[in-house]
């Protein structure tokens, strides 16, 4: 338990009241008193007549009526024509200010109550307790407390240090809960349920603390049972949760119940408050929180199978249902929460076996457990079950399967899911379409999801302005040049984009800014790029060097991509100069620049720049330097290049072969086509369309037939035994999808493999061709002629290039 900080100790509450009359004074209320002073106090200097002592009910009324004026008169009249006055005259007063609450009616009363030396009742100290916290005023409450132990007429003091409590976990006030802790110690109060319940709300990760002391002293209530739980799931323990969760079962079935609602509703215990410690297997101290594993919720099922069959008939409060549903509920979303959807449905079949019906709430963690582990599938079909049930799915069940639709990119489903959502309000399924819309290059489906955004009246996030800037920046198709038409589109787009953000008050991102940059860049508008490039450094340059570099590196790639290699090294000169620091990408673009120069030099300077920056090449730096050799075709050099970059243990990468492939093949340098065919097979990186398109035309532009088909009968089966690795299972349904005569087959291959990788398709479309042009398939590529020489011929190198 957290310690004090320090004690609060008075004398006297009027030292402490007499303060804040003063601070008062100050202000608005000096005119109420000082004209209530005037009401009761004759014009010959007088003291008025007495009222009676059915005054309390008059002072009551003005209070409630807000005419604190009149309240504070009748207060007065009243203390001053009584002198036999009690703690018990004051009662209702002080009940009134606590209901209001009115905490400076309280300290008026209380000060009066001082002068009169009114031996104060526990019944006061609790009201006065109370209003002060309601108002507020938790410092002049942590004092009134401090002396209440000092008055021999309080005797049930812990139901005022619980209401203290709740007001600090209310105001968020950890160092007056410490302080009130360390005073109840002081004053040995002691704790109840209640009060380890408010300590769970005020330190969540001491629950484990907590719950060994008053297991120590309380044999645990169905609501105390429930707070607990809900603790171990908020802290996402999930097996204390599910064995506190067992305990509770047990105790709702074994037990009489004592559970009844208070006037505002609240669920309370009516059991007696008589410490009793627990016993028997109902105590965590008999199961260690810290050694629960998954094998302990096989043998909770295992022990509950007896109890659940002999006390599913037992018919359950209205109250206790409620509780126990919620709790299930609690450990269902957790274990949504760690996906652990395994205990998810033992915690739906124990539910149906005790005869708690599941909810919407209930169903809604289900499904995000299965969802989230086994797949959206799996997912919609429990909510079937709940629709054949007549459960109306929360939004939020239907926001987590939108989500996770738009991830796999189904956007029908995913659409229908979000027509159904009725009133949420999250963005957040709605940009996860957005952002599938942009990955399937669909800005037709984007357009449909914002209409309907427009008419929920949900505003867009800057999240959402980033999606807009990847899915309209662009108006050409993929590797179409931009011309002035669709350079003016792209330019109307974007400031259409950037008023609506000016309209919601939004300003732009890094990301955002970003993807204005590649829209700029793809369109080829050299200018407008350079002055979004000059706005970001004003925004952000200033703030955070390291979040503009990837700005730049957007600036940089487009440049390179659009031939501008002069502008580019402006760029990048004034990047370092004004202390931008650049990354791995960026050097690594710079150095593709020197490549559309040929400047090997210039290339060779960035990578020493590399390593004093600490960065060490990788394929794609290599991928630079090759493609200024093969520019100057020196093949030679280039080999050279790549047997340096694979003794410094560098990963060479598909985009690299290929980068020499596709020159090779352009120069006719078959004997290094074969070195890099087999070195690739050597290094495990398969081949794609692209290497079986470049190995193909080098031979049938040599006039090399039979071998150009032998390869891309080779390359083809690598393909695919390298996407697909049950291959031997499949062989004959392949094969029948090869082989086959039927006009039909090859949209059938289309239509099957739809859903898998692009190079399947095609690999199996190039076998098929094969065939036809009477060239046998053969699923063993090392019974190759061509492929048995290309090993041979590197193997007599040790496989050097």
């Amino acid at each position: 338990m957290p310690k004090l900080i320090s004690k609060v100790r008075a004398s006297s509450i009027v030292q402490r009241f007499s303060k804040l009359t003063a601070i008062r004074n100050a202000g608005k209320e000096v005119g109420d008193y000082s004209q209530a002073m005037r009401t009761f106090t004759t014009s010959n200097g007088h003291v008025g007549e007495p009222v009676s002592r059915s005054g309390q009910k008059q002072i009551v009324d003005a209070l409630v009526l807000g005419e604190r004026r009149r309240a504070v008169s009748l207060l007065y009249e009243f203390s001053l024509g009584n002198n036999k006055l009690s703690a018990d005259d004051f009662a209702s007063i002080l009940q009134s200010c606590a209901r209001l609450p009115d905490p400076l009616f309280v300290m008026e009363t209380w000060k009066i109550m001082e002068e009169k030396e009114i031996n104060i009742s526990d019944k006061c100290y609790s009201l006065a307790v109370r209003a002060l916290c309601k108002g507020g005023y938790l410092k002049e409450a942590l004092s009134l407390m401090s002396i209440m132990g000092e008055n021999t007429n309080c005797y049930s003091m812990l139901p005022i240090y619980n209401n203290f409590l709740a007001a600090c976990y209310e105001t968020q006030t950890l160092d007056y809960a410490n302080e009130c802790m360390d005073l109840m110690e002081h004053q040995m109060v002691g704790k109840n349920e209640i009060t380890y319940a408010q300590l769970l709300k005020q330190n969540l990760s001491a629950v484990h603390e907590i719950w060994k002391e008053c297991s120590k002293f309380y044999s645990l209530s169905l609501l105390s049972l429930r707070k607990f739980i809900w603790s171990f799931t908020e802290l996402r323990d999930l097996n204390s949760a599910h064995t506190a969760l067992q305990q509770m079962v047990r105790l709702a079935f074994r037990e009489n119940s004592y559970i009844s609602r208070t006037a505002e509703g609240r669920f309370c215990d009516l059991r007696l408050d008589i410490p009793a410690p627990s016993s028997g297997n109902w105590s965590f101290i008999d199961v260690s929180l810290d050694t629960v594993g998954s094998s302990n919720f096989d043998m909770e099922r295992q022990s509950l199978g007896s109890m659940e069959t002999n006390t599913a008939r037992k018919t359950l409060s209205a109250s206790v249902v409620k509780l126990l549903r919620w709790s299930f509920n609690d450990v269902i979303h957790a274990c949504a929460q760690v996906q652990n959807c395994d205990l998810a449905e033992q915690l739906m079949l124990q539910m149906q076996t005790l005869g708690l019906q599941p909810s919407g709430s209930t169903y809604d963690g289900f499904i995000r457990a299965i969802a989230t582990t086994r797949g959206f599938s799996d997912g919609v079909e429990v909510l079937k079950v709940m629709q054949e049930k007549n459960i109306k799915p929360h939004d939020s069940t239907l926001a987590v399967l939108a989500v996770m639709c738009s991830r796999e990119l189904e956007l029908n489903l995913a659409e229908a899911f979000l027509d159904e959502m009725s009133k949420i309000h999250n963005l957040h399924p709605y940009n996860a379409f957005l952002e599938a819309c942009d990955v399937l290059d669909r800005p037709e489906r984007a357009v449909q999801i914002l209409a309907k955004m427009k008419r929920l009246n949900l505003q867009p996030n800057i999240r959402t302005y980033e999606l807009l800037f990847s899915l309209f920046g662009n108006v050409n198709a993929p590797y179409e040049e931009g011309n002035m038409l669709s350079q003016v589109d792209v330019a109307k787009r974007i400031n259409t984009i950037e008023m609506d953000m000016m309209k919601n008050g939004i300003q732009h991102s890094h990301l955002s800014l970003r993807n204005v940059l590649k829209a700029l860049g793809t369109e080829g508008m050299v200018k407008e790029l350079i002055q979004y490039l000059r706005a970001a450094e004003n925004r952000f340059s200033r703030y955070d060097t390291y979040m503009i570099t990837p700005v730049y590196n957007t600036v940089l790639h487009s440049l390179v991509e659009a031939k501008e290699s002069r502008m580019a090294t402006q760029i990048f000169k004034s990047m370092v100069s004004s202390g931008v620091p650049p990354d791995a990408a960026t050097y690594n673009i710079m150095i593709d620049g020197c490549s559309i120069v040929g400047c090997f030099r210039s290339a060779l300077a960035l990578i020493s720049m590399m390593f004093r920056s600490g960065f060490n090449p990788q394929a794609v730096t290599l991928t630079g330097l090759l493609k200024i050799l093969l520019r100057s075709e020196d093949f030679d050099g280039a080999l050279e290049l790549l047997n340096q970059g694979i003794s410094e243990g560098i990963q060479l990468d598909l985009l690299l072969y290929n980068t020499i492939f596709q020159v090779a093949a352009e120069k006719g340098r078959i004997d290094v086509i074969e070195l890099i065919v087999e070195h690739m097979h050597l290094q495990g990186v398969l081949p794609d369309p692209s290497t079986c398109s470049h190995v193909f035309a080098a031979y049938v532009d040599h006039g090399f037939y039979n071998t150009a088909m032998e390869a891309l009968q080779v390359l083809s089966v690598r393909m695919i035994a390298g996407v697909d690795k049950d291959t031997d299972e499949k062989r004959t349904e392949l094969e029948n999808l090869i082989l086959g005569e039927d006009s039909e087959d090859e949209p059938k291959i289309l239509e099957t493999f739809k859903d898998s990788k692009e190079y399947l398709t095609v690999a199996l479309l190039q076998l098929r061709w094969c065939a036809l042009l009477g060239y046998p398939v053969s699923w063993s590529p090392s019974d190759s002629q061509w492929a048995r020489r290309l090993s041979s011929n590197l193997a007599s190198t040790n496989g050097l290039l």
